[in-house]
């Protein structure tokens, strides 16, 4: 019995660095903090006048949270999900895709990905140069007003974000 628990415990030392190295730790973000982020964008715009509906993400761009406000537009769910998954994708927030699109005419197949829209309203949500994970929001009058609204949001809870 003795050599049969030796056995174990040495295949398992063995086992545990080769396991270690085949596998990868990645910080994302939660979905109760995602819901929070997604109620203070939706809020901040409100404040504005503005009706949108706002996503969030985890780092891989799978939706976590969506909030829509009652008046927002049919189309404003699908646009903030989109923008949300293209800045997680790209670790960028979309309104820098816009801007790159326009003055490099070679950058326009980005739009051409699937899921992807290039439009300004989507922000990456980072801890240092971590990308946890990206808002989007659609619905305001201007993808510069849509950001605007998903940086308010992570600016409230900054403190959640150390």
């Amino acid at each position: 019995m003795k050599k049969v628990l030796l056995s174990l415990a040495l295949a398992t030392a063995v086992a545990a660095p080769a396991f270690a190295d085949n596998t990868v730790k990645q910080t994302s973000l939660g979905t109760a903090f995602a819901v929070d982020l997604a109620q203070a964008a939706v809020s901040a715009c409100a404040a504005d006048g503005y009706n949108v509906a706002a996503a969030v993400t985890d780092r891989s761009g799978i939706l976590l949270a969506l909030v829509r406000a009652e008046n927002a537009g049919a189309h404003t769910a699908n646009a903030a999900t989109a923008k949300a998954y293209t800045s997680a994708s790209s670790r960028n927030p979309t309104s820098g895709m816009v801007e790159t699109v326009q003055k490099n005419p070679a950058a326009a197949g980005l739009a051409d990905i699937p899921g992807f829209l290039v439009l300004a309203g989507g922000v990456p949500v980072k801890v240092g140069k971590d990308t946890i994970g990206a808002i989007g929001v659609g619905g305001a009058p201007g993808g510069n007003l849509d950001e605007a609204c998903a940086t308010k949001a992570l600016d409230k809870f900054a403190d959640r974000l150390k």
